[in-house]
């Protein structure tokens, strides 16, 4: 297994990385007719009323209110002819010690000393107040063409302790919300999990590193399965798993904060064991929420249930052979300890091998209950980045995951780099689907996230945006033109929602919120007419010109205003 990947992945050293696709003429027709194409947003990100209504704190409540700092030594080593943009996953080396840094949005890390506040203050107390707006915020997607919408559940609004009594204005609210997208004919696809474990089971057993939190979650799924599925035909479990167990258990800076010296300084944790750890029951709950899905539900309700993972394009720096087995490594660690589990029930060799005894292993049970655990897998995908071997990182006396991948990832740029945007490189995605049909069989593949990040309070004129949607959908259809099993596409984000990096200091959406606004209200974003357009039917070229519109229309005028 591990020389044919390599192999496959050296084919791509051949190959032309420039788009094929950069003048690719297409529409909505051109798609398979059973795909899908929505938005997505999450629920601490978006909902706002996080002190109603019975619902409790989630570990991510408190990473906002704390306005967390961390501490890290370390530099960044500029390679020739590379910026130093840095990028999710980044590993920073110096002579004294290794700092790895978990970053999903472009930016630039000065690292020797105190980082403080990342999200600068900025909780989702209020975020968008879709639990108030959500029918607003519903005819703003029947208006924009929307097929369908991701949205997740705050399992401490569902169940405030985590556990036991079900909150019946919290299932009143998800009932409400889901009924209003099927009644405009819009599809909904669920998240049951994004990064908002409930603060109650953070404080009881520590969340994701106890594997108690397996049996909560098995009975938390089970309850917006019965309650909802009846609706709800498209559900996907642990967002991104793979992030939440490096961020959150590894270098610390995402909740809940756990870590270790030299990679990090939390309060508490291991940043040796507890990524492997956490990792393992995240993959154990979602194939226990799986199971339940497809013996007491799916025959009845008709549903599909699926695994979501962050995925990068990886590329070689060089040609050089160590680079080359560099980049495999990088696709096991990053990729394939979550996607080889549920592929082949089993973690990839070399991932065991560097990891040794701080990761679990299956059982032979839970190896077969885990392989083949979904229906669908979820990517959510923004960047593609360059790996350079650095087997320096595995003489260290104390490692941490990245230091086992012993890897160095290195910023690739695009033709026309614009500041406080992400590199527009949709070759990468065209290539990540093809790994994917290559390598784990061609599953059924939904692009859960992708979008591009702007400054907020800048313009209305998103033409970054524009450019990056349309090269990236324009990938997708190539990818599926050449065999690809996509399902559907969801840009990040529908509306400017809180991030966790910067809180409101930047933002992926199609359309605008106005914070200064007592009602939030909400405008269309020039990305907002163009994927309209583009959803009733417009022909797209992904390099024309852009037209400009400055006034905030209404995305229902979108024919009018080109």
């Amino acid at each position: 297994m591990v020389k044919g990947r390599i192999w496959f992945f050296s084919l791509f050293l051949v190959l032309n990385l420039a788009s094929t696709f950069s003048s690719l003429k297409f529409s909505r027709d051109d798609f398979p007719p059973d795909f899908i194409f929505g938005s997505g947003t999450s629920a601490y990100q978006v909902e706002g009323a996080a002190l109603q209504d019975g619902r409790t704190p989630s570990i991510w409540d408190t990473f906002a209110h704390a306005d967390y700092s961390f501490f890290c030594q370390g530099n960044i080593e500029p390679s020739t002819g590379i910026n130093e943009e840095v990028f999710s996953f980044m590993v920073l080396s110096s002579s004294s010690s290794v700092c790895s840094f978990l970053f999903l949005s472009f930016s630039k890390i000065f690292c020797n000393g105190w980082a403080t506040g990342l999200s600068h203050g900025a909780t989702g107390d209020i975020a968008c107040d879709q639990y108030h707006k959500y029918k607003e915020d519903v005819k703003f997607m029947v208006e924009t063409g929307l097929e369908a919408y991701r949205f997740s559940i705050s399992w401490s609004r569902l169940i405030p302790n985590g556990r036991g009594p079900v909150n019946p204005k919290g299932l009143t609210y998800y009932n409400n919300l889901i009924n209003e997208l099927i009644n405009h004919g819009i599809q909904p696809h669920v998240s049951l999990f994004h990064g908002d474990t409930p603060q109650a089971l953070e404080d009881e057993y520590e969340g994701w590193i106890s594997r108690r939190i397996v049996k909560d979650f098995k009975e938390y799924a089970d309850v917006c399965f019965r309650e909802f599925g009846d609706r709800v035909l498209y559900w996907s479990t642990i967002n991104e798993g793979n992030v939440f167990a490096l961020g959150g258990y590894d270098t610390g800076i995402t909740p809940p904060q756990r870590c270790s010296p030299p990679f990090g300084n939390c309060p508490k944790g291991n940043s040796s064991t507890e990524p492997y750890i956490a990792g393992h029951h995240i993959l154990l709950a979602h194939a226990s929420a799986a199971k339940l899905y497809r013996e007491k539900y799916q025959e009845k309700q008709h549903g599909f249930v699926g695994a979501n993972v962050y995925a990068y394009w990886f590329v070689p720096l060089t040609n050089k052979t160590e680079d080359t087995i560099a980049t495999q490594r990088a696709h096991d660690f990053f990729l394939g300890w979550f996607v080889d589990a549920l592929l082949f029930g089993d973690y990839p060799d070399i991932v065991k091998k560097r990891a040794g005894t701080r990761i679990p292993y299956f059982t032979e049970d839970e190896a077969k209950q885990v392989k083949g655990s979904f229906d669908f897998i979820g990517i959510n995908h923004y960047i593609s980045i360059y790996i350079k071997n650095n087997p320096m990182m595995l003489n260290m006396d104390n490692r941490n995951f990245a230091a086992d991948a012993a890897v160095d990832m290195i910023a690739i740029t695009d033709d026309d780099p614009a500041p406080d945007q992400l590199p527009v490189l949709p070759w990468g995605l065209q290539q990540l689907m093809e790994y994917f049909k290559q390598v784990y069989g061609n599953p059924p593949i939904y692009i859960h996230e992708n979008g591009q990040k702007t400054k907020r309070n800048t313009t209305l004129n998103d033409t970054g945006r524009v450019k990056y949607l349309k090269g990236y959908i324009g990938a997708l259809l190539s990818a599926i033109r050449n065999g690809s099993n996509a399902k559907g596409y969801f840009s990040w984000s529908f509306l400017d929602v809180l991030e966790l990096w910067d809180g409101w200091e930047s933002g992926y959406g199609l359309y605008y919120v106005d914070l200064d606004d007592p009602d939030l209200e909400r405008y269309p974003k020039l990305s907002a007419h163009w994927y309209s357009g583009f959803l009733k039917g417009d022909n797209i070229s992904s390099d024309e010109a852009i037209g400009i519109q400055k006034n905030k229309t209404p995305v229902s005028s979108v024919r009018s205003i080109k």
